[in-house]
């Protein structure tokens, strides 16, 4: 019998008790939820997430806001994809250094869990596009009292977000915390390196071109 299956698994609404038993939820969403249940939350999370994006992006008011909201939505359930079979990949192999037992499958479920709390930020982004939509995409220059509020919401679901990471990754690996906590982290600086060697690769090309110019 597999780790996560018991005789009568009790009826939640995951959306409900992913706040306060994250745990709790990912075991019934790995169980219980279908793979179109997956996605579909996934996607939705992944809007809020990416409205979260536009922070002082500063290409207001030269492009219209209809089309900022559109591209979101497409981007999403693509973007959320991606980055979720990336994620998942990279913790389930992570885990298995400290003995983890849970399947790829497995940690695809419990890693989308991971943006649900940005769902609660899309009506908040929402409001500010419509309301205040220079002090979000030029918030360097006009930071007014929705943008204060934007930001706190942001902040509590971000960090929320991470707790709900290690207590799903905990999940769906049958470990501690702390070994979700440090895959987490491992996960978080290979992200880190690849980007910071990204960005030295650019700069040499950049550099490069930039004297072949002047040759």
């Amino acid at each position: 019998m597999n780790e996560f299956e018991t005789p009568q698994q009790e009826k939640i609404n995951p959306f409900f008790t992913i706040w306060l038993h994250p745990k709790k939820t990912t075991r019934y969403v790995i169980q219980e939820k279908s793979w179109l249940y997956v996605i579909i939350l996934l996607s939705i999370g992944y809007i809020g997430s990416l409205f979260t994006g536009y922070m002082d992006i500063g290409i207001y008011p030269n492009f219209p806001l209809w089309a900022m909201i559109l591209i979101t939505i497409i981007l999403s359930p693509i973007v959320g994809l991606i980055s979720n079979a990336i994620s998942a990949f990279c913790t389930w192999l992570i885990g298995k250094m400290f003995s983890g037992k849970g399947t790829y499958a497995q940690l695809f479920k419990a890693s989308s869990l991971s943006v649900w709390p940005f769902i609660v930020l899309i009506p908040i982004y929402l409001l500010w596009m419509l309301i205040d939509p220079n002090s979000l995409m030029n918030m360097s220059e006009d930071f007014g009292a929705f943008a204060i509020i934007g930001v706190l919401f942001t902040f509590i679901a971000t960090i929320w977000s991470i707790v709900i990471t290690i207590a799903a990754i905990a999940e769906a690996h049958q470990f501690s915390n702390w070994k979700a906590f440090f895959t987490l982290l491992i996960f978080a600086i290979i992200i880190a390196i690849i980007f910071i060697l990204i960005g030295v690769i650019i700069g040499i090309i950049i550099v490069l071109l930039g004297l072949s110019y002047y040759m």
